[in-house]
């Protein structure tokens, strides 16, 4: 294990108060300590800057408005990473602030200089602390507490373990708050199958996202084959228990890496402008022969979205109707072109748009789900 990313919920950061937890924090930059020490690269992901505002204005709750939102996360911004500034520094280490949106995440132009950037950083031995931009991003959770923030960073550093730290021991069959039945999940390999698992919403008042974040998140990270655990952080010992190779919290082991850096971009970062619903021997063709997906299988356009833009791909099951996920990806026509041409072989496309591509979506830019 070489690299590391160590994502703090709010619940770490602040206690349920709003008062900083300065002696988690301390254990925790001891841990991050330890790991230079033997060589290791680590990124901490961290959230409650809106948490460290809302306690430092004084506020009864976290607010719900926007706008109070960002305000609470610029008063509180800068003086949640002097602290960890201050607490690697008595270590010895040298970090750095990083701050990222969604957009950074979502344009692959801004996406491979936040790479470039990290990468950099830790090639000079520094910690990137990192949050997201809440001053400026448009959705106050669109990380989901920084659970899917940290997932994408993982991946864009090529990270071993990702672990995920919150003030419960990980994911119960139900919630360990109101069920004295509940049971720890010590192991989860199939997301497809987790019948019986809490994964709700629950969060403590400071943070916005939950269980079910986190399990997205792991879902997000393990396709790259990156090993993800999340963990009581709050508890002393559970993450350097994590760190030395035991089974502490809930583990989801690594899978093997479907998907090229391009396409785990394309598939968990960036947004989708529109939707296409194609015929079953379309949807055929790419599940099993892996194609290009052709304008002449194209059925139905939904949305506004332009050349370049993401786009969902589904299929109409023949007996039930219902609508199945086939995959996604990127379009070579807007919306009104290829409602112009679906259904069209290539020739007649040819005579209405002479410069159109063969392909609505090239098999390159095309990932299934």
């Amino acid at each position: 294990m070489k690299r590391v990313v160590i994502k703090l919920g709010s619940s770490i950061v602040a206690d349920e108060e709003g008062e900083l937890r300065s002696g988690v924090l301390t254990r925790i930059c001891d841990v991050v300590a330890s790991l230079h020490r033997e060589g290791k690269e680590v990124v901490i992901v961290s959230s409650g800057a809106i948490a460290r505002g809302v306690r430092i204005m004084g506020l009864p709750a976290r607010p719900g408005a926007v706008d109070e939102l960002q305000a609470a996360s610029a008063v509180g911004q800068g003086k949640l990473y002097r602290v960890y500034d201050e607490l690697l520094r008595e270590r010895d280490l040298v970090s750095a602030q990083v701050l990222l949106t969604f957009m950074d995440m979502s344009a692959r132009t801004h996406y491979l200089n936040a790479r470039q950037t990290l990468r950099k950083l830790l090639d000079w031995r520094v910690v990137p602390v990192i949050n997201e931009n809440d001053t400026t991003a448009t959705d106050e959770i669109s990380f989901g507490d920084n659970d899917f923030l940290a997932a994408q960073v993982a991946i864009l550093v090529q990270a071993d373990l990702l672990v995920l730290l919150t003030d419960i021991d990980g994911l119960y069959t139900a919630d360990p708050r109101h069920d004295p039945d509940a049971r720890l999940v010590h192991e989860v390999g199939d997301f497809e199958s987790m019948e019986g698992i809490e994964v709700g919403h629950t969060t403590s008042q400071f943070g916005s996202g939950g269980m079910r974040s986190k399990v997205v998140a792991a879902d997000m990270a393990t396709a790259a084959g990156i090993r993800v655990v999340i963990c009581n952080g709050v508890r002393d010992g559970a993450l350097r228990a994590v760190l030395a190779g035991h089974m502490e919290g809930t583990n989801f082991p690594p899978r093997a890496a479907r998907y090229s850096s391009f396409k785990l971009w394309l598939r968990y970062a960036k947004p989708s402008h529109g939707r296409l619903h194609i015929d079953e021997g379309a949807a055929r063709a790419l599940r099993e022969d892996g194609t290009s997906l052709l304008p002449v299988g194209v059925v139905e356009v939904h949305g506004l979205f332009d050349a370049g833009d993401a786009v969902d791909i589904f299929e109409r099951d023949s007996v039930s109707g219902a609508l199945k996920m086939v995959g996604k990806g990127i379009s070579n026509y807007s919306a009104d072109e290829l409602s112009r041409v679906k259904g069209m072989n290539s020739r007649a496309i040819q005579q209405l748009l002479p410069r159109a591509t063969d392909e609505a979506v090239h098999r390159d830019y095309l990932v299934l789900g």
